[in-house]
Formats: structure tokens, sequence, C-alpha cells
């Protein structure tokens, strides 16, 4: 879409708190996946926190397991590259490992102007416009983009951020 970029938060609650072994492999990742994510092309933004290389600071005080990623990319095709043709790809396919099954939607996309920065409680109104309403042009999942060619073809299960 000309002028707009393409937004996407995913949720997840740890299957255990972000310091236990469980967990560890995951959490050691995450610094370098998300710095892959910011060399890839059509990469704008993503969310940190305090700690300046992820959003894991940002789970709510309620629920320190809960976890939020946003990333702003440049269109379907440059964030579709991230997900399903790099290292990504691996710990995603391993989600279930590190993270709980939750009973609603835990992902969402919507296309943002180019320039903004989406934050936290925008994305989690987008989450729940999606959760309530199903997809729609404000807030939607993989299967609502006809660009979306990568995540077809790797036939997420009923577990994926569809």
């Amino acid at each position: 879409m000309n002028g707009m970029h393409l937004a996407e938060l995913n949720v997840g609650r740890l299957v255990a708190p972000m310091e236990d072994p469980r967990v560890a492999e995951f959490m050691g990742a995450l610094a370098r996946v998300n710095a892959l994510a910011e060399r890839m092309p059509g990469y704008v933004w993503r969310m940190t926190g305090g700690s300046g290389f992820s959003a894991t600071d940002l789970a709510p005080p309620d629920d320190p397991r809960m976890i939020p990623n946003i990333s702003v990319w440049e269109n379907v095709e440059s964030l579709e590259q991230f997900v399903f043709n790099t290292v990504h790809r691996a710990f995603y396919e391993r989600r279930a490992e590190w993270f709980e099954i939750l009973g609603k939607q835990h992902f969402v996309m919507w296309w943002i102007p180019a320039g903004h920065k989406p934050t936290l409680d925008e994305a989690l109104g987008r989450l729940a416009l999606r959760d309530a309403n199903g997809c729609s042009d404000d807030a939607f999942g993989w299967s609502y983009l006809k660009e979306a060619q990568l995540w077809r073809d790797h036939g997420c299960t009923h577990v994926a951020a569809e």
C-alpha cells in the first residue's frame, strides 16, 4: 500500500518465568533474532522496552510471563521473509516449547501511515478488535492478505498465528 507500512503485534505467555531454564533457549536467542530483524530489507521499526533490545520488560505487572512484540515493516513480503525464511522460523516452529497456547487471538496486523510507531495500547486495541470481530481491514491475520504466500506455503498449523 502506497505510503503505508504493515504493523504487527504478537503476544505470548511464557510457560515459565523469564529466568527459568525451561525458556532459557528462547530468551537467550532474542537479541540475535531481533538484530537479524533489524538488518532485514523492509524492516522499519520494533518496540523495545527499557532494555533497548526487546520488549520483554513491557510485560504487564499482573502477568510478568506475558510478553508483547510489535514491529513495523514496509510490506507483507518483507515480514514474511523474516518470519519464514530466516532463523526466526526455527523458533516459530518450536513456540509450543516456550509459550502457552492462548484461548484467544494473540497475533494481529494492520496498516499504518509510514512514520507512525504504534503504541502497545494501540496494538492491543487492534488485537481486541480482531478477537471480537474477526479479520477486517482494521485488524487481520495472514489469511486475510492475498500477498501472504509464504504463510500458505509453510502450512501453518492450528496453533500458528494465523
